[in-house]
């Protein structure tokens, strides 16, 4: 495995390395040269949909021309409100190829949130897919009366079509200056798992990085076939799982969402030998019911984010997954882990032949306040080996592709970190707390704000969650601190999913003697199911804003009182905020 690390890590090298030095080459300029290398051989396919190398060139320039016919360019935004299909891409390549920024809007939103994700960016245009136009049509009235919507996919009465004569356009292109590298191309947002999504700015350089980077580092080939079940909307889906393979030449599989009951059937059917995957989206697979074709596959390879250490092995056993790569990164950051060692559990790690390139610092930080703690120097305090601390990185000024901030000034500003370790140095703030081991390996511990104190501890809200799920009677768990009348700093709460065999005091059991005394969940919460975000992360914010109130809460709540857990009801829960009962 060492050697394939190496390999990995090299191949990486050497395809990113001339980005910097052909600020003319962005990924849109690419697709003319695909389609002269690749022709005919399978870009892009969903269903019984097929877009080859050619045929995806044609219809980026179809884009391209609808652009400049709008008059876009340099410093206008056009929204994509579309669902996963083969169009998705050669949409915002064709736009992009004009200088203009596409906003990838996420898919679930409907009312306020979306409003807010349109409003962020202040689009001249809107493209959204048919079946989705009547989520932005209730917001006609709001802010978004005079900006253009176009319908991609379907008919609406009386609206543009996007894709007419998609298919028989051969109109030239209107010429125009082609982007650069340092020019923004996409705004991606954030999940949105503790309140509205930030718009995060991608430029030209970090679709080109991203790219090329996981091509070389998953060694894809033109013979090799990625199944991408992602969002397009995100930057995994919608960058790394679709861009990668087409600079090797591969073919990218498109499915519109994910399914565990057809996964199986489509990675055999359409013959593939890589997969993206995020969240918790193995553990579902691994939580399904056997599969006839569960191991009938051709996978090498899968790569992604978010596997946990309580997943790993089972997933990679069950499935015979010859190499999982996972990774560390988020849309926004300069901040990247990559795991090619396997080793379960890890984020990743830095060789340190590129400790230059990934400069990358754990720092000792307030549990309350979230801010990092400085020295008597003033200058912030470095973890120690096994140590929990803030992951930053240092943003370097004079190199394209770092931290790019969002389309809100303030929110970008709140990211960095100034005077860190030098009186003129600034550093991005990743929001994440990590362990870093003697070998060198991170490890990812929780969220800043997810970690809470109790009994003068800090209790990490991941750690707990990854043992809780891992007890007998336990398919899936989410874990947060409360508020409790009366004590001091926040006690724990779980919400959690049970299978058939659970049994409450057989969970009480368990859990007492997994956790120590501070990490224990006070209060319990049993769920029939987890809301996640697109990106599928659990939505914890309505959770907590919910808490233990039985008034607020129609699912069964639980409190850990004199050794065991009992039912939380009206009653009793004014006996807790009065503090007539101890916590």
């Amino acid at each position: 495995m060492r050697c394939d690390a190496s390999r990995s890590w090299l191949r990486a090298m050497e395809l990113t390395a001339p980005i910097a030095e052909n600020p003319s080459v962005t990924f849109p300029s690419l697709i003319d040269r695909f389609a002269t290398r690749f022709g005919s051989a399978t870009a892009l396919e969903c269903g019984a949909t097929r877009l080859s190398y050619l045929e995806l060139w044609k219809r980026m320039h179809h884009y391209a021309r609808w652009a400049r016919l709008q008059h876009l360019g340099p410093g206008d935004v056009v929204c994509l409100l579309m669902e996963n299909c083969v169009d998705y891409p050669a949409v915002w390549l064709g736009i992009t190829r004009t200088g203009a920024t596409v906003s990838l809007i996420n898919t679930h939103l409907k009312g306020e949130p979306l409003l807010h994700s349109i409003k962020l960016v202040s689009p001249r245009s809107i493209i959204v897919s048919a079946s989705l136009y009547s989520n932005l049509a209730s917001l006609r009235d709001e802010c978004i009366s005079t900006t253009a919507i176009w319908v991609h996919g379907g008919d609406v009465p009386n609206q543009l079509r996007i894709d007419s004569d998609l298919d028989h356009d051969h109109r030239p292109e209107p010429p125009h200056q082609l982007p650069t590298i340092r020019d923004t191309a996409l705004y991606i947002y954030t999940s949105g798992t503790t309140g509205l999504p930030k718009a995060a700015r991608v430029s030209h350089f970090r679709i080109m990085q991203w790219s090329h980077w996981f091509a070389g580092l998953l060694g894809i080939e033109k013979t090799d076939r990625m199944y991408n079940c992602l969002p397009m909307y995100h930057s995994v889906g919608g960058v790394v799982a679709t861009c990668a393979p087409l600079v090797a030449g591969g073919s990218v599989v498109v499915r519109p969402r994910f399914s565990a009951a057809e996964f199986w059937n489509d990675i055999v059917q359409y013959d593939c030998t890589l997969f993206q995957y995020i969240g918790e989206l193995c553990r579902y697979l691994l939580a399904s019911p056997q599969h006839p074709e569960e191991t009938s596959h051709r996978l090498r390879l899968c790569c992604g984010n978010g596997l946990s250490g309580a997943v790993w092995e089972d997933f990679e056993k069950r499935f015979r997954i010859p190499r999982i790569v996972e990774f560390y990164a988020a849309t926004e950051s300069p901040l990247s882990l990559y795991n090619c060692e396997g080793k379960p559990g890890a984020v990743g790690r830095i060789p340190p032949f590129l400790a230059h390139r990934f400069p990358v610092e754990l720092v000792k930080f307030d549990v309350d306040s979230g801010q990092p703690l400085r020295g008597a120097d003033g200058f912030c305090i470095r973890a120690g080996i096994g140590e929990a601390g803030h992951a930053i990185s240092r943003i370097a000024k004079s190199v394209p592709g770092g931290f790019e901030g969002y389309s809100d000034r303030t929110e970008t500003d709140s990211k960095i970190l100034r005077v860190a370790f030098t009186e003129d140095d600034s550093w991005y703030m990743s929001g994440d707390i990590m362990r870093r081991d003697p070998r060198g390996f991170y490890y990812f511990v929780d969220r800043i704000g997810d970690t809470f104190r109790w009994k003068g501890e800090n209790v990490s809200t991941a750690e707990v969650a990854d043992v809780i799920a891992r007890c007998p009677g336990i398919t899936e768990a989410v874990v947060f601190g409360v508020p409790v009348p009366h004590t001091e700093g926040r006690a724990g709460m779980a919400a959690v999913i049970p299978d058939r065999q659970f049994d409450l005091g057989e969970f009480h059991r368990a859990v007492g003697q997994r956790l120590s005394a501070f990490a224990r969940p006070i209060f319990l919460r049993v769920l029939p199911a987890i809301e996640l975000t697109g990106t599928f992360k659990p939505q914890k914010q309505r959770l907590k804003e919910q808490g233990y109130d039985p008034t607020l809460v129609s699912d069964p709540l639980y409190f850990e009182y004199r050794g065991e857990f009992v039912s939380l009801d009206a009653s009793l829960f004014q006996r807790i905020q009065s503090g007539a009962v101890r916590i």
